[in-house]
Order: C-alpha cells, then sequence, then structure tokens
C-alpha cells in the first residue's frame, strides 16, 4: 500500500475528529480568538498530524486495558474424544483453569465456564486436593463427592494427568489434567434399597417366626393334653402361618415385578370388565365389612395396552385397602373415566371415606414396609408392600399414580394408564 494511501485511510478513520476540531477554530475565527490565516494553519496542522499518526499508537491505547481472551482447548483428537463422552469430562490446565468442558459437564455443572479457575464453581475440598494431589505428583486420583443439595447425589471422580510423549509432566508448562465424572447415585440408592428391604424383610419374618416356635413350645410341654389350648393355638398358628405366606408371596411379586419394568407390556385389556371381575372378586370381604362397592363406569372405548394379571393385582389391592381402612365410611368407590392429566387416555380411581392420613404420610406411602400403624396393619394383615407392588406394575405400564389424603375425609387413589 503506497503511502498516499496509507494517509488517506487514516484520514476517514479519524473524519469524526477532524470534523470537531474544524468545527473548533471556526468558531475561534468567529469570535476573534484566532485570526482566519491562524485558524486555517491550526486546522492544517491537526489535519497533517492526523495524516502521518501511526495506526501501532492506537492500537495499543485501545487494547491495553482489555482482559487476555480466555484459554482454549485446540481442537485436537483429545477435545473430539472428550466430547464424544456421555459422562461429564473437563480438561484442566496447571493452575485448575477449565479449558474445555463436554456437553454432559455443561448440563450438570452450569457454572463453570471456560477460563475460570474449576474452584468458582466448584469448593468441594476433597475435588481440590485430588486436582491438586495429581498435579503435583503427575499421578491419577481418584474420589468419591457426596452432596446433599438441591438432592442427594454421590460421583466417583477420577483427576488423570494428560502426558505428552517424550515430555516430562513437571516440566512441562502447558500440562493439562483430564476430570471425569461418573455418577453413583442410583447405585447408591439401590443398595440402601436392598438394605432396607432385606432388613424390613427379616424383620416382619421374625415376629410370626418367634410366635410359632413359642405356641410350638407350649404344645410340647405345658399344653400337651390340653385339647381347648391347643385348638387355640393351632388356629393362631395357622393365622401366623398365612401372614409368612402372603408376606413372602407379595415379596416374590414384587421381585418378579422389578426384574421385568422394564419390560413394556403388549397385551390388550376391557378396563372396564377388569374392574367388574376385581368388584366381584372382593364381593364377600366387602359384605363382611359391611362396606358397598360403588362401580361406575362411561360409554366409550375402555381398551389399553397392558398385563392383565398386573392390572388385576393393581385394582386389587387399592379396592381391598380401601375397604381394610375405609371401613368407617361404609361405602367405596371404583370409577372409570377419561382421563384428567394430558398424556393418559384412562383414570381409574379408588375413593374411601375412612379416617383418612396425615398429608406428610402419604409421599411415603409407596415405600416398602412403610406403615402409619404398624399394628392396625398387621391385625388386617397387610405386609407393607402392597402400594409398593402397585407403584412398580403402574411404572411398568408407563402410568402414573396420584394418592391424596386428610384426616376425617378418606383416600383417594388415582391411576392414569396411557
Amino acid at each position: 500500500m503506497s503511502v498516499l494511501n496509507v494517509a488517506f485511510s487514516r484520514i476517514v478513520t479519524q473524519a469524526p475528529l477532524l470534523a470537531g476540531t474544524f468545527g473548533v477554530f471556526v468558531t475561534l475565527v468567529l469570535f476573534g480568538a484566532l485570526s482566519p490565516v491562524g485558524g486555517i494553519v491550526g486546522f492544517l496542522a491537526v489535519f497533517a498530524a492526523v495524516a502521518v499518526l501511526p495506526t501501532s499508537v492506537v492500537t495499543v491505547t485501545r487494547t491495553a486495558d482489555m482482559p487476555p481472551p480466555p484459554p482454549t482447548l485446540p481442537t485436537t483428537n483429545v477435545g473430539i474424544f472428550i466430547d464424544a463422552l456421555t459422562d461429564p469430562c473437563l480438561v484442566l490446565d496447571r493452575r485448575s483453569v477449565v479449558l474445555h468442558a463436554n456437553e454432559a459437564a455443561r448440563r450438570q455443572f452450569p457454572a463453570i465456564g471456560n477460563g475460570n479457575p474449576l474452584t468458582f464453581s466448584m469448593r468441594n475440598p476433597e475435588l481440590v486436593q485430588a486436582i491438586e494431589g495429581a498435579n503435583r505428583t503427575g499421578t491419577s486420583r481418584s474420589v468419591e463427592l457426596h452432596e446433599t443439595v438441591p438432592s442427594e447425589t454421590w460421583e466417583k471422580v477420577v483427576v488423570s494427568p494428560l502426558r505428552c510423549p517424550g515430555v516430562d509432566w513437571f516440566e512441562d508448562e502447558g500440562r493439562q489434567l483430564i476430570v471425569t465424572f461418573q455418577s453413583l447415585t442410583e447405585l447408591k440408592r439401590a443398595d440402601a434399597l436392598r438394605s432396607d428391604f432385606i432388613a424390613n424383610a427379616s424383620h416382619e419374618l421374625r415376629t410370626p417366626l418367634a410366635s410359632l416356635l413359642g405356641f410350638i413350645d407350649t404344645l410340647l410341654g405345658p399344653a400337651a393334653k390340653d385339647t381347648a389350648a391347643r385348638e387355640k393355638f393351632l388356629g393362631i398358628m395357622r393365622g401366623q402361618a398365612e401372614r409368612m405366606s402372603k408376606l413372602i408371596d407379595d415379596m416374590l411379586s414384587l421381585s418378579r415385578i422389578e426384574m421385568h419394568q422394564h419390560v413394556r407390556p403388549t397385551g390388550s385389556i376391557d378396563l372396564a370388565g377388569l374392574l367388574r371381575e376385581v368388584r366381584e372378586g372382593l364381593m364377600m370381604q366387602a359384605r363382611a365389612a359391611e362396606i358397598e362397592i360403588r362401580l361406575s363406569l362411561f360409554e366409550g372405548p375402555t381398551t389399553t395396552t397392558g398385563d392383565r394379571g398386573q392390572l388385576y393385582e393393581v385394582f386389587e389391592n387399592l379396592l381391598e385397602n380401601a375397604i381394610k381402612y375405609g371401613a368407617d365410611g361404609k361405602f367405596v368407590e371404583l370409577s372409570l373415566a377419561p382421563s384428567s392429566r394430558p398424556g393418559f387416555v384412562h383414570q381409574i380411581t379408588v375413593i374411601d371415606h375412612g379416617h383418612g392420613v396425615e398429608p406428610e404420610h402419604v409421599p411415603r406411602l409407596t415405600e416398602r414396609f412403610y406403615r402409619i400403624d404398624a399394628d392396625t396393619s398387621r391385625k388386617k394383615k397387610g405386609t407393607g408392600l402392597g402400594l409398593a407392588i402397585v407403584k412398580h406394575i403402574v411404572n411398568r405400564h408407563r402410568g402414573q399414580m396420584s394418592i391424596k389424603s386428610s384426616p376425617g375425609e378418606g383416600m383417594r387413589v388415582d391411576v392414569f394408564l396411557p
């Protein structure tokens, strides 16, 4: 580019400045502060200075106060590999500044940003120590993070040095660390559920077994020749044995349902006919409890896809619970209607008018072995697994269940099916 072209470019760039300067000189001449000749000479001097002013000065002035751009990870095989991972993964430099975060990391930890130290968004002391240790020793470090806010989660974090072939780790100023996160939350919850299940199942079986052993010892000893006592104790023993049998059946049923929960049923079921069968099957129990079962079915298609045996178990459980615990209301309601919830077609509702439960108990009613009143539940031959079975079957059918209850207002259970 010629000198004249450079000068012309500078003049065009600084045109606003030159226009303002020209206005100042014109004003000074008009008010007599400068002679016309002096004004012209002064403006030409400024014009010439702008034309020959080096651009480097302007550039330095503009960029001197700007912060340096954040460090970035070059587009390499490492970056491509990290972006392909489904687990959260980060790349850090030797100062623990985030060079790159894959999509899973940005989604799980939205506060993480490239160019910022990791400690700005994650201040867990164990994680910080693991990063410092890996940076200091050049060896991998592993740590388990347990967070309780906003929900309880567990993460296995592995911090590994990213070594370059032929370069000493401690002398490499551009050394980097790979931080990977693996969720342990589901495994931890499954272990907790398994432990709770075994503990509760053992407790539930221990009580009737202890009763059986006590009655057997009595029959072998003091009551060996007492006919009346023998008949009484044998009746109690039979009841305890039936309770254990029912508990084992429910445990096996729950285990089978969980095993196939991920497999969606394919059978076709007429829900109206199914609910009529459920009602007929419990009529004897309802009469014994002096309860009327009021069935309401809408006129329209009532066919859905599902496992007939499992859905029968769902509504049998719900209606049986309503009869057992809603006897004070003298009647229970069983109805089938179009769904009031988007995404579902059918809504089956079971309502009793008994005592109801406190609202704080409602979210836990579907937990295994959860009982509000354990003694009452056992007297009514409840195992504490009925609603847990119902929940898992409904989940397998891609449905939803809603429970509402208040003291003195009974309980309402809605099952929504596609």
